[in-house]
């Protein structure tokens, strides 16, 4: 029985090891389909330190592989990466298996993947200056203190009162200094193929960003905006064709799979206590130990430090433009193309023409709400209210952003208003909400109380030397309302609709009965 089985064993077919390694810099070619944030509002910016959108990232490599089997390593992909959805074709006979290479070059990955290896530790005295560079061997992992091994015996890193830095001769095996994701792959001869690679990733979010200018001769609008693509990733990709898509997919959120490792933070100080330290020498030595503490570190005499992201200015009003995202159907989503390849980088964001409809028809309303049985004095609310088709200057789908409205004044362009507008389809009625403003006041007072009745007056006014369109929405069913006034309906509630003379004033009574 014991023969049997160790023949069966014998038989039984060995897993596949790799018989080398073939690594993929970069990609030839490269695609990236952009995903908002669904639970972001659109009058919040993305916030470039937590971007919670996703991209689809498509790259074309060309590969030579040899015969057998082989780990295939595609360096360079999105550290936010979720390696489940990877899809790789073009392989002659597809892949094994797949791994996200999560050992990311770090000062505490080097330090781990060092641990037992020589190295080079190097201190300065704060007294003379002179830098003395002796060997050691690193016998502790990074979480915690750091021991060291040298000649004189066992010390713990950065707890001599001394400057002290450690030199790496080269980078160990098995660190990357970019993400990468790896296959294994199994080819009966040696082919060269052209590979895609197709993953999503997160990190990524982009809006609309409009600008809107008002034109003193006709009362249009010229409607601009910007596409902005925002990336947090610490990959960049150059010359990348460039799509986003609108409208909200449902998606289950996956955590972004963290690289291992991070800064190193050693908290060590000298065998002394703070009595015994001079405060200007305490202080210094506070400063020299927050910047060891930080993101550089030192191979072979070069330094590699965290970017530093910031985000551009609001974009000004642009002027006509020749190149501008192509509008296409995706199912029941927009998608934008950008014509020409951009550049999105890492941890920045992009700003490319979405649109530009230099005359668009807007009429002004100014609008309130008001609730009976309660006095109320408010400010209207300035709105811009148009339709979304060709013959009023649009006709195509607008994404939701932020909206800036400029008008002249003294012959030079002057912010007067901001906005925040949702997705609008075509055909669809758009209003464009920039809040209240001073000038037009309404007071409503309750004048006589009778069983079953409460008779009320809104008295509107109008400080401004043009006559205004003016709706006010009286929160009651349009059934319980009796006025002499005609009135009509919106959303289920009464509509009071009037033109407020310049300078002048508009008064409306009404009685509301019990249902």
């Amino acid at each position: 029985m014991r023969r049997l089985l160790a023949l069966l064993l014998c038989l039984a077919p060995l897993p596949a090891v790799a018989q080398g390694i073939v690594t993929s810099a970069r990609p030839d070619r490269v695609a990236v389909t952009v995903y908002r944030d669904p639970n972001r509002p659109a009058a919040q910016a993305p916030n470039l330190q937590w971007l919670n959108g996703v991209a689809l990232i498509s790259e074309t490599r060309r590969i030579t592989v040899p015969a057998g089997t082989t780990d295939i390593r595609f360096e360079g992909v999105a550290g936010g990466i979720i390696p489940q959805s990877a899809i790789v074709t073009g392989l002659p006979e597809g892949f094994i298996e797949r791994n996200r290479d999560a050992y990311l070059l770090s000062p505490a990955t080097l330090l781990d993947r060092s641990l037992g290896r020589r190295v080079h530790i190097r201190r300065t005295s704060r007294a003379t200056g002179r830098v003395r560079e002796e060997e050691a061997v690193i016998r502790s992992g990074a979480g915690g203190a750091v021991v060291l091994q040298t000649e004189d015996g066992f010390e713990a890193l950065r707890c001599t009162g001394l400057t002290e830095r450690l030199v790496y001769d080269q980078v160990p095996p098995g660190l990357s200094a970019r993400p990468t994701l790896s296959v294994r792959a199994r080819a009966a001869r040696r082919v060269t193929a052209t590979v895609t690679l197709s993953y999503l990733a997160s990190g990524f979010d982009w809006q609309a960003d409009y600008v809107a200018t008002v034109s003193p001769e006709t009362g249009q609008i010229g409607l601009f905006a910007w596409l902005t693509l925002a990336n947090s990733d610490e990959t960049g990709f150059a010359n990348a064709s460039t799509q986003a898509v609108a409208g909200r997919i449902r998606r289950q959120d996956v955590p972004r799979q963290q690289s291992e490792g991070g800064p190193l933070r050693i908290s060590c100080w000298p065998q002394q206590t703070t009595s015994d330290i001079p405060l200007e020498e305490f202080e210094r030595m506070v400063r020299e130990e927050e910047i060891m503490d930080g993101d550089d570190l030192v191979i072979t005499g070069s330094r590699v430090s965290a970017p530093m992201m910031m985000a551009p200015p609001p974009p000004p009003p642009s002027p006509m433009i020749a190149q501008q995202a192509v509008q296409e159907e995706l199912g029941d989503l927009k998608l934008y193309r950008i014509p020409e390849p951009v550049t999105v980088a890492a941890r920045s964001q992009k700003q490319v023409a979405l649109l530009q409809q230099p005359q668009v028809q807007v009429r002004t309303v100014y609008r309130q709400r008001f609730y009976p049985r309660q006095a109320v004095r408010g400010l209207a609310r300035r709105f811009f209210v148009t339709r979304n088709r060709r013959e009023d200057g649009l006709g195509l789908p607008l994404p939701a952003g932020r909206l800036m409205l400029f008008d002249e004044a003294g012959g030079r362009q002057v912010l007067v208003g901001q906005a925040v507008i949702r997705d609008f389809a075509v055909g669809e009625e758009v209003e464009i909400d920039f809040g209240e403003v001073p000038g037009i006041v309404s007071v409503q007072r309750a004048l006589v109380r009778s069983e079953g009745a409460t008779e009320y007056e809104v008295e509107v006014t109008n400080d401004r030397p043009w006559a205004v369109a003016y709706e006010l929405e009286i929160l009651a069913q349009p059934s319980q309302v009796r006025s002499e006034t005609r009135l009509g309906r919106r959303n289920g509630m009464t509509l009071w609709s009037t033109t407020i003379p310049a300078n002048g004033r508009a008064t409306l009574r009404y009685r509301v009965v019990a249902p």
